[in-house]
């Protein structure tokens, strides 16, 4: 049913996405979250909607995520920003596009603006995460981890039953993204959806989140009980509810 391609963005490096033109001109490019993939319940329930109202979709993989090349641990912010550039750029083209970020998804969405101010129309967040490495990674690490990851360049992160091999070249490039001091003057429709049980990234990033944007129609969605991922049947829902909105508002 999907119908996974590649895409080459260097000679050593290629990264696989999920697409789907149309005539309508408007895209959806949705961005998966830190150590996910395109196989998840959201990029699929998007794409689902996204051919059922005729619009243009595209999800990505960054390098060392899911099945693109590379190793996870020589990517950064900087990095996966670029290839997210790439990707739209050779993809999507000229055409306008919504942004739909999950969790880290949300921090390279925002970085785009940068590059396609006036081609973004609508910017939804889910579990925004930016700034995440610093606020709620470094932060955190004890001192002793702290100086394991300065002297080794890599730390072993238990979180749950998942381990994330977190560089310090990783924690460095995050702090050259810093993203919630800046400012977007774009007129668009800006959603943050937020599950009130989220146990990895607080709510208040969504609302920061929110502050960036100067002039765009905004708004916060509290999803009781919701956790971090929101791939539940009721997330999901309400995912494609809030951006079926911000669809009808440009088409």
């Amino acid at each position: 049913m999907y119908k996974f391609k590649y895409l080459k963005i260097s000679n050593t490096n290629q990264i696989r996405y999920l697409s789907n033109t149309s005539k309508k001109k408007l895209y959806i490019v949705f961005l998966h979250g830190f150590m996910s993939n395109i196989e998840g319940e959201k990029p699929k329930a998007i794409f689902k909607y996204a051919k059922k109202n005729k619009l243009g979709f595209l999800a990505l993989e960054y390098s060392g995520h899911g099945k693109s090349t590379g190793k996870f641990t020589h990517g950064n912010i900087s990095k996966w920003t670029n290839e997210v550039r790439i990707a739209i750029k050779k993809i999507v083209g000229k055409n306008q596009f919504i942004l739909v970020g999950s969790s880290m998804g949300a921090w390279l969405s925002l970085n785009q603006f940068k590059f396609f101010k006036d081609q973004i129309k609508g910017f939804l967040g889910i579990g925004s995460a930016p700034e995440f490495l610093q606020n709620l990674m470094w932060k955190k690490f004890t001192k002793k981890m702290k100086n394991e990851t300065i002297k080794k360049g890599i730390c072993q992160l238990k979180h749950g039953n998942y381990e994330y091999p977190i560089t310090y070249q990783l924690i460095k490039d995050g702090r050259k993204n810093r993203i919630l001091n800046q400012k977007i003057k774009s007129k668009i429709g800006v959603v943050m959806i937020h599950g009130s049980k989220d146990e990895v990234v607080p709510q208040v990033y969504s609302k920061k989140v929110l502050k960036i944007f100067n002039n765009a129609k905004k708004k916060l969605v509290i999803i009781k009980n919701g956790d971090h991922s929101l791939s539940s049947k009721k997330g999901l829902k309400k995912i494609i509810l809030e951006l079926n909105k911000i669809v009808s508002n440009i088409i």
